[in-house]
């Protein structure tokens, strides 16, 4: 079998065979860059860390080319840039002691192409492969073109997966755009229970990030303990920190198209807003 492109790295923290150790992945990320594994899949990474039989493994689909540099990284090229990248993604997976991750290093104006078959051969080839449990994407209320690009690359690559092979839960979280404004009757609660560093520190592994003009590891962790606040006016928080999801499984279960997927949100949002104010406001 014939995997990826030849400048895909692929990396098992143990040292073994990383398309060995993807077949041991219980919980799977897939993002379009390197940190939006440690954002949208850290409930997954959270779960796995130090346990005993759940692994975490994790897919970059872009090469980070493109990423805002400033500081000390300034003048950094796109080339050298993409090197760095790969090397903190690794160190992330170190840290995380994830099973393997595997960085595809597709230009992102491939991936926002209308063809994108050879992201999804990839993709069906890794899922094959890793067979999670649980599948944690990008959202498709996600405000980063990219990020829509590959969820849609994603999804066609479930689709063309036997019924029996896709995994059992599938979500799509939060990065650019909070989903706080999603009724709760569509929206999931992911809990992130791992020690109360882990989620910085992973962050804090993406030095051309942080020290480049983006503090991800601060604003993280502060929607994540927001997220567990603010979910329930009513009730104490049941949670230290929550990344919210919607459940992708209708997508592949119906002939629910994106559009109507996310418009329904939209509609309930609408009506439930108004229907809010209709009920205290003072009649006029």
């Amino acid at each position: 079998m014939k995997f990826f492109q030849p400048s895909a790295d692929l990396y098992a923290p143990s040292g073994k065979d990383p398309l060995a150790e993807l077949s041991s992945t219980t919980h799977l990320g897939i993002g379009a860059h390197a940190d939006d594994l440690e954002i949208l899949a850290f409930p997954g990474i959270a779960a796995c860390f130090q346990h005993p039989k759940n692994r975490f493994s994790g897919v970059v689909v872009t090469d980070g080319a493109g990423a805002p540099r400033s500081g000390p990284f300034a003048r950094t090229s796109d080339a050298d840039l993409m090197q760095i990248r790969r090397s903190e993604q690794r160190q992330a997976a170190d840290l995380g002691q994830y099973a393997s991750v595997i960085q595809l290093t597709h230009p992102s104006s491939t991936v926002r192409q209308t063809d994108r078959s050879a992201v999804i051969g990839d993709l069906i080839q890794i899922l094959e492969v890793a067979r999670p449990q649980t599948l944690y994407l990008h959202n498709p209320a996600d405000r980063h073109e990219t990020h829509i690009a590959v969820l849609l690359a994603c999804l066609e690559a479930l689709q063309q997966l036997p019924v029996s092979a896709r995994p059992k839960e599938i979500y799509g979280c939060e990065v650019w755009g909070d989903l706080d404004w999603v009724p709760s009757s569509h929206v999931v609660r992911l809990p992130c229970s791992a020690p109360e560093n882990l989620g910085t520190s992973l962050l804090n592994c993406f030095h051309s990030q942080v020290e480049g003009g983006k503090r991800y590891d601060r604003a993280a962790l502060g929607r994540r303990h927001a997220q567990a606040t603010f979910g329930n006016p009513t009730q104490p928080d049941s949670e230290q920190e929550v990344v919210l999801a919607l459940d992708l499984r209708p997508l592949l279960e119906t002939n629910l198209s994106l559009h109507n997927f996310v418009g329904s949100a939209l509609d309930l949002f609408r009506t439930q807003t108004l229907a809010r104010i209709e009920k205290l406001a003072p009649k006029k």
